[in-house]
């Protein structure tokens, strides 16, 4: 019993550890700084069906609007061989850090990771007709990043179960770049 009880705490204290440094990261978010041009790299998900090839949720992002308590997204998706252009609006949830945009669904998100002036790193947690996945997306300010930041990410998607074998890198694929303004 008391083995029980010792390794419930250690498991709780573990969960929480994690629970104020996630918290943290986000604290530390400089919204403004996200505003400007990026680079969809890398997208990842737990059900790689929803990111394969003329999936919604392969996005290829554009552009990032900071508004007033919100996020625009300009991006492209596929359809059927052509791109289209898509505008969506991202609004702060009440959790400190979350925003939620309706697209195909339901979808909340925070920045798990992020350098201003060279990547950032988005959670999104989607659901639809009581279905729940999660997509994670690694975006760029430039075309492509280096092999240790997809590396980063890689180890950041595993830290939230999507495995390798669901990580798909999109600089080797056609992003929409001849869409771009």
């Amino acid at each position: 019993m008391k083995l029980l009880l010792l390794l419930l705490c250690l498991g709780l204290t573990l969960v929480c550890g994690h629970a104020e440094e996630a918290s943290s990261e986000r604290r530390n978010l400089d919204v403004d700084k996200l505003n400007g041009d990026w680079f969809s790299i890398v997208v990842a998900s737990d059900k790689r069906e929803k990111i394969e090839e003329n999936s919604s949720m392969r996005v290829f992002m554009q552009h990032i609007d900071v508004l007033e308590n919100s996020l625009g997204f300009k991006y492209c998706i596929k359809e059927n061989g052509m791109c289209r252009e898509l505008y969506r609006v991202a609004y702060k949830t009440p959790k400190d850090g979350q925003y939620f945009v309706e697209y195909d669904g339901g979808n909340t998100f925070t920045i798990n990771k992020q350098d201003y002036d060279r990547y950032l790193i988005l959670r999104i947690v989607s659901y639809k007709n009581r279905e729940t996945f999660q997509v994670m997306s690694l975006y760029g300010r430039t075309k492509d990043l280096s092999s240790d930041i997809k590396e980063k990410f890689a180890k950041l998607c595993e830290a939230h179960g999507i495995t390798r074998d669901n990580i798909i890198d999109l600089t080797k694929t056609d992003r929409c770049l001849q869409a771009r303004g």
